[in-house]
């Protein structure tokens, strides 16, 4: 509670920082904030050639008899390129800001704070495009808007969880931020993204390697499949998604939440001195 008030004492600060993050990720580039969605739409177009027309890797049915991979793709890889770009640039925020923490004493907190919201606003902007996209498309998604900022929200509690416990350690540990990269392909592939859960859901009972290490059953552990799966069911299925998949993702943020702010609060004290 106490660095809780601490951040909202300097919420004008925060405001400060966020929008410096804002306008400084595109600077001096000629499109601008057109490249936030001119690189997931890139991204999405490769995907689709590779793992739809190449692989032939089929989506599910959605509403209204929608079977399109490049909207059941975009639903997934907005979600991760959200929690993905928030939780790494969070991390680095601390040595980013060097200089700036030797010079004045403010809430730490902030720059890590700062980054996460200002991927959320890029990630609003990417989602309200992609509401537009459905929409024109005949799908009413309208009604589950105000559930799904919740759990985009959420998402992005999640991302500052894991940004506060790394960022901190990043500073002292610089070969973290090198694990974390190679980890985050790992995660990528761990999540369903670019492919329909129900390729994890079909190795139960079927007798072979993946069912007998219970692989179906450990995928389910990863938060970012409640996450995904959750904004999937919204905008692509139509329907209101479980709730057992958003209660564990619950748990586990505020269970993340805990321990990043815990671990931040242990190690910032010296932080001046290591960067």
């Amino acid at each position: 509670m106490t660095d809780t008030r601490e951040v909202y004492k300097s919420r004008e600060l925060l405001h400060n920082l966020t929008l410096r993050e804002l306008r400084g990720k595109y600077k001096g580039t000629a499109l601008g904030w057109l490249w936030s969605l001119i690189n997931p739409l890139a991204t999405t177009a490769i995907f689709t050639v590779v793992f739809s027309t190449v692989m032939r890797v089929e989506p599910p049915v959605g509403v209204n008899g929608l079977h399109n991979y490049s909207l059941f793709l975009l639903c997934g890889l907005l979600t991760w390129n959200f929690m993905a770009g928030a939780f790494q640039t969070g991390m680095g925020s601390l040595v980013a800001n060097g200089n700036l923490i030797k010079k004045t004493y403010f809430p730490r907190r902030l720059l890590v704070i700062s980054n996460v919201a200002a991927a959320f606003v890029s990630y609003a902007i990417e989602m309200l495009v992609l509401v537009i996209i459905f929409l024109a498309f005949r799908v009413n998604v309208l009604p589950y808007v105000p559930l799904m900022l919740l759990v985009m929200l959420l998402l992005g509690v999640f991302a500052l969880a894991l940004a506060l416990m790394l960022s901190v350690v990043n500073v002292y540990f610089r070969d973290i931020a090198h694990f974390v990269t190679l980890f985050m392909q790992l995660w990528f592939y761990a999540t369903p993204i670019i492919y329909p859960i129900s390729l994890i859901e079909s190795t139960r009972g079927n007798g072979g390697w993946a069912d007998s290490l219970r692989i179906a059953d450990i995928y389910q552990l990863n938060p970012m499949v409640g996450f995904v799966e959750s904004i999937r069911d919204m905008m692509y299925a139509g329907r209101l998604p479980d709730w057992q998949p958003i209660a564990y993702c619950v748990v586990v943020t505020v269970i993340l939440l805990w321990i990043g702010n815990r671990v931040f609060g242990r190690m910032e004290k010296r932080l001046a001195e290591e960067l």
